[in-house]
């Protein structure tokens, strides 16, 4: 007998001549017969004793409740996430409600990082922040919207964060710019209560190994192939080489100094470039001497006729890269190094070219021998007609007051 088949309503006449309306069936392998009056009762009873009958297959039961569909749907989807745990399901609520807090208002991502970048441009505008710093977020801001799916700054999770900071392969050291990038617009996003807590206290930076290892510098040699061959074959670019080389100019072509230097600053006959405060990276007004062979060579290509960046200067600096190793700092890294091996003063080095003394120390000292260092001051033009060619070795005096 098929005790799986469904339950059947038909007509029955009672011995008293009344007509009912009895459901038949099989349920838990016992038989049903009950007689209704109508027709409408005995459907009732047929769907309650098919749940019934599906129960022992599937685990459902039957029970009358004030839920929604949506909402039981839900309550079992919860329950099974909370198997094999040691808590009830009161306890995580419980405990949801004694610690989470919603945002005081909703803010999309998007109008959100756009109202933190108008403010730092700002702040940029009233030389508060840096011009690189402003770079790296422009960089960092566009970007988080499009890796994070997110709608709302409140849907920055501190997964969906650090899943950020890792994208393509991250080192320790990029993950931590990451984070510091965007931890100032969490903070800016906390204040205006668009989050009800920062992420990021779940995801701390991570911490870097310090390797004491000197800067990447060109040989005394090598400074003299890059100058020979930008004599020879772009003199325009003279001044640009000669001031990062020899006088330690941060030479990014986006954001160094030397694209905020004016002839002004170079005064030949003080013997001193001037960087103030709106030169300076650090925003740091500092005073570099001009030694005997970057003079010949101002005076050679004066920057009267020879801009400090001439047109094409990104192409003509590949061209040179291609003579010697021109990394990012290089010939900044050159001329600190150099200068502490000729002068032996780590404080001197460290106020010509804008770091600390235990910068200097840690990275460049004792990189360079005093023979070398020798070679490339004395390192000066050869094509230009009437060039001063007498090179000293000392430090020539600065006037801080200048």
């Amino acid at each position: 007998m098929n005790h799986a088949a469904s339950f059947t309503i038909s007509e029955f006449t009672n011995p008293s001549g009344e007509v009912v309306f009895r459901v038949s069936g099989w349920l838990d392998g016992k038989r049903i017969r009950k007689n209704f009056p109508t027709r409408a009762e005995a459907k009732a009873e047929t769907d309650a004793l098919e749940i019934q009958r599906l129960q022992g297959a599937t685990g459902l039961r039957p029970t009358f409740t004030r839920l929604l569909e949506d909402q039981l749907h839900e309550a079992e989807a919860t329950f099974k996430r909370l198997s094999g745990k040691s808590h009830s399901l009161s306890f995580y609520v419980d405990f949801a409600l004694a610690n989470y807090r919603e945002p005081a208002a909703r803010k999309n991502l998007k109008e959100a990082v756009a109202a933190y970048v108008a403010v730092k441009e700002h702040e940029f505008e009233q030389d508060l922040i840096s011009e690189p710093y402003v770079v790296r977020l422009h960089r960092e801001m566009h970007r988080l919207p499009k890796r994070c799916p997110a709608v709302w700054v409140s849907d920055l999770t501190p997964a969906r964060l650090n899943a950020y900071f890792e994208f393509g392969q991250a080192t320790r050291k990029t993950y931590n710019n990451r984070r510091g990038v965007i931890s100032g617009f969490l903070k800016f996003a906390l204040q205006r209560d668009w989050i009800a807590d920062n992420p990021l206290t779940k995801l701390p930076a991570l911490r870097l190994r310090r390797k004491r290892t000197g800067a990447q510098t060109l040989t005394a040699a090598q400074a003299q192939v890059l100058m020979e061959f930008v004599e020879s074959t772009y003199p325009s670019a003279v001044p640009f080489f000669a001031l990062c080389l020899f006088a330690g100019m941060r030479p990014c072509l986006r954001t160094g100094e030397i694209v905020r230097l004016k002839p002004a600053h170079v005064r030949l006959d003080e013997n001193i470039i001037r960087v103030d405060g709106e030169v300076s990276k650090v925003r740091e007004p500092r005073t570099i001497a001009i030694q005997a062979n970057l003079g010949a060579w101002l005076r050679a290509y004066p920057l009267s006729e020879f801009p400090i960046i001439p047109v094409n200067l990104q192409h003509l600096r590949e061209k040179a890269a291609e003579k010697v190793p021109l990394s990012h700092d290089v010939m900044r890294h050159t001329f600190i190094s150099m200068f502490v091996a000729k002068f032996r003063s780590v404080g001197e080095a460290a106020l010509q070219a804008g770091n600390s003394e235990s910068i200097i120390r840690k990275h460049y000292l004792d990189l360079k021998s005093a023979a070398e260092a020798e070679h490339f001051f004395g390192i000066v033009p050869k094509h230009r007609a009437k060039v001063e060619r007498q090179v000293t070795s000392t430090v020539q005096p600065v006037d801080a007051a200048a």
